[in-house]
């Protein structure tokens, strides 16, 4: 009766990640493209406190006025004069959005009025003003 004998098989096998690292990155692509970066003025300022504040879900441009009346925006300072211009070209990235004026409450009133000004001549009639929700206890 003859013998028959198995030669082991030498070749070792192999498992083939492509199609799982293509499913990876085909994730990562996904929510790249889908999360809102939440955008900052720069700066932290002291804003005043309101009963009727409510929160702004589309905000995507803050425009900030320190307690010195500067004005910032994308964490770097900006004179009010080119304030029109640098809006404008934001607000055509994200037109759905609105912009949102963050001025601390010691800052003057006209450098407000006057950015406010520069925001509306920019064609954006989306304008918030930030303040903190009053709570029931505070006092004026």
């Amino acid at each position: 009766m003859p013998v028959r004998r198995h030669q082991a098989q030498s070749s070792e096998s192999e498992l083939d990640l492509t199609p799982m690292l293509d499913v990876v990155f085909i994730m990562l692509i996904f929510f790249i493209v889908t999360t809102s970066f939440v955008k900052e003025s720069g700066i932290s300022v002291n804003t005043p406190h309101a009963e009727s504040a409510q929160r702004q879900e589309s905000a995507n441009i803050f425009v900030a006025i320190n307690e010195a009346g500067d004005v910032w925006i994308d964490r770097r300072p900006i004179d009010v004069r080119a304030l029109r211009a640098t809006i404008a070209r934001m607000h055509a990235e994200n037109p759905q959005g609105t912009v949102v004026v963050q001025s601390d409450q010691k800052a003057a009133t006209g450098i407000l009025v006057q950015v406010l000004d520069q925001i509306r001549l920019a064609g954006i009639e989306k304008v918030a003003v930030a303040a903190n929700q009053a709570s029931a206890s505070a006092g004026p």
